[in-house]
């Protein structure tokens, strides 16, 4: 038993000093970074694809947050209770996590972003570029601050990063296999200053929720994050 914690040790600590060697030689494309943000270290993953489906699809699937469950590793529930805030329900580090998020800034077939308000600390973007008239390319960046050993240890091997690029292959199958979108928001939403995000107040669970229509506000159906 001791042998096995050592390995998984010593395979934790390779992974850490690689990937901070891999920093070090090429800081424009590495996609895993850290910084210092508040009062935790936060971390970033960048992983993008190439979808077989027009421009404004790829991006109005994406708008579809209650569908993550069915691509998404790890996504257990996204409830969408307007066309700005969210609510997750997701598996991280073997257990249970919630919290709540709201778009930041959303511009139809160009990009979406967001941040959590509660529970688990993570932002992130998702930009959308057209290739050609039938494939598009999609870049997912996401910021967040692993907790506890378990998740430092994951980020420390890369976890989200694969998990992240998992999540776009499945999402890739997911979009190419039905060959459209199952519903679209094409609302825009302005950026919020960064001044903005510190006065933010958790979410409250409504009395009574409401599913918002495919063609008026963002489907009931992820940033990315789990």
């Amino acid at each position: 038993m001791v042998n096995r914690v050592l390995a998984i040790a010593a395979l934790a600590a390779g992974g850490y000093l690689l990937r901070n060697q891999l920093k070090k030689s090429d800081q424009g494309s590495s996609t895993w970074n850290r910084s210092s943000r508040g009062s935790g270290r936060m971390s970033t993953a960048t992983e993008s694809v190439e979808v077989n489906v027009p421009l404004s699809t790829a991006y109005n699937q994406w708008t579809q947050f209650e569908e993550f469950p069915k691509f998404m590793a790890g996504v257990l529930e996204v409830r969408q209770l307007d066309d700005r805030l969210q609510r997750w329900r997701a598996e991280i580090g073997g257990k249970e996590e919630r919290w709540d998020a709201e778009i930041t800034e959303q511009i139809p077939d160009r990009l979406i972003a967001w941040r959590s308000t509660s529970g688990v600390r993570n932002e992130g973007r998702v930009t959308f570029e057209k290739l050609s008239d039938s494939r598009t390319r999609i870049e997912l960046r996401l910021d967040y601050e692993p907790r506890g050993m378990m998740e430092k240890l994951g980020d420390a091997m890369g976890a989200v990063s694969m998990r992240a690029s998992g999540n776009l292959q499945r999402f890739k199958s997911f979009l190419e296999s039905r060959g459209s979108e199952t519903g679209a928001w094409r609302g825009t939403i302005p950026e919020r200053p960064r001044s903005d995000f510190s006065t933010a107040t958790p979410i409250t669970t409504p009395t009574t929720a409401s599913t918002p229509s495919t063609t008026g506000s963002s489907s009931a159906t992820a940033p990315g994050v789990a």
